[in-house]
């Protein structure tokens, strides 16, 4: 089992910057691929970005040049860097890993998310 705490959120003008991690714990023999999804209300949740064990990373393309997904292998967490951000970036920010058993097995597991609130 893989537990995900995220923090960060917050309210924050238009414009301006906030940075979101997501910090992994438990028993997975790995954690590949991390990433942050979004859900605004009334909407679907929709991926954000991802970024897999090598750094690897995709972005949505509504975030490309303003959000950097980013990860530290050795703590387990994920960052999302919001730049330039804008009121339609409101939205519950949820992470999500991917993570490997013992069994070679592969779960998801999610975070509870963090609220990001964008006035204009």
């Amino acid at each position: 089992q893989v537990d995900l705490e995220e923090s960060g959120g917050g309210l924050v003008e238009a414009g301006g910057s906030l940075r979101l991690s997501c910090a992994a714990s438990g028993s997975a023999v790995s954690i590949n691929i991390m990433g942050w999804y979004r859900q605004a209300p009334g909407k679907e949740r929709d991926l954000v970005a991802s970024i897999g064990s090598f750094g690897g990373a995709s972005y949505a393309d509504s975030v490309k040049g303003r959000f950097t997904i980013s990860r530290d292998n050795a703590k387990n967490t994920v960052y999302l860097q919001m730049n330039s951000l804008k009121p339609e970036d409101t939205a519950v920010y949820y992470c999500k890993s991917i993570w490997m058993d013992d069994g070679g097995n592969y779960h998801p597991s999610w975070g509870q998310g963090t609220q990001v609130t964008v006035s204009s």
